[in-house]
């Protein structure tokens, strides 16, 4: 792959630019979130109970007078933490799969894909809905669960990849060679099939923060005071009328950080295929 080409793409390309600076930003301002001059997001102030943004609390405070701009700071940091682990889960058992079922057919390939149909039946978020409803709602229950249930488009990819690339001829001349299947898999094929799935992990990461928001916000993903974007939002829902704030700023913060991944994500996938690099030219 020619990463001088795909750089050129990306440059050309301002909207993936934007999402690019935005996911290094975010990824920044989380990792240093305990150095930066910002209030301890636990500490609870009763002087400063709801105040509005401004002077010394730039985004407010909520209900306990903590402060929300260090609250959605260190929330950036369990959405991105979730995101990363659970898409991580996620490709490993679909590429895992996907491998199989594209390299070997028959029956693997048929057992494989029945089984990706069935998950597919079942409306994801209920899904989870239904899982947690059994298992104590903590980040690491979290995680694992949107892992689990997340794997199934990376595994038709990633066998889609197979089907085309074990006919190849770098493929038949392996296996002249007497090169193990398992060899051929980790060496040969694999390593050509991952630029599809490199993207399916970035905007997979995107719908693993909106997924995790979304269960924070009904009270059984997060739990407070574990600051998280999505219990922030619960607490603006309480008090909608007199404080706007706790809705609009870990608002934002979800609505940016899930548009800048999937802007980068759509960006690198026109970049990283030929065929699109040369319509966009």
């Amino acid at each position: 792959m020619n990463w001088e080409s795909v750089w050129r793409a990306v440059r050309r390309n301002p909207l993936t630019l934007f999402g690019g600076c935005v996911v290094v930003f975010l990824f920044a301002m989380a990792l240093s979130a305990t150095v930066l001059p910002i209030p301890d997001p636990y500490v609870i102030d009763a002087d400063a109970v709801l105040e509005a943004p401004g002077g010394e609390h730039p985004f407010g405070t909520d209900e306990l007078g903590r402060d929300v701009l260090s609250r959605v700071i260190y929330g950036a940091r369990i959405s991105l933490w979730v995101g990363f682990v659970s898409v991580g889960i996620a490709i490993v058992i679909g590429t895992m799969l996907g491998s199989m079922a594209g390299y070997y057919g028959g029956w693997v390939d048929g057992l494989v894909m029945r089984f990706v149909d069935v998950m597919l039946c079942f409306p994801t978020f209920f899904l989870i809905l239904a899982v947690i409803a059994f298992l104590e709602p903590n980040i690491g229950t979290i995680m694992a669960i949107i892992g689990l249930t997340g794997w199934m488009g990376v595994c038709r990819l990633v066998r889609a990849e197979f089907l085309s690339l074990k006919e190849r001829d770098f493929v038949q001349s392996a296996r002249a060679l007497g090169v193990g299947n398992l060899r051929i898999i980790a060496r040969h094929i694999l390593p050509n099939s991952l630029t599809p799935v490199m993207v399916a992990a970035i905007l997979g990461v995107a719908g693993a923060i909106l997924t995790e928001s979304a269960l924070s916000f009904l009270g059984i993903g997060v739990q407070p005071p574990t600051p998280s974007w999505g219990n922030i939002l619960t607490s603006g829902k309480d008090n909608i009328q007199i404080a706007w704030w706790l809705s609009l700023f870990p608002g934002l913060a979800i609505l940016l950080t899930v548009l800048s991944y999937n802007l980068l994500g759509e960006g690198l996938r026109d970049a990283l295929d030929p065929r699109l690099r040369g319509m966009s030219g």
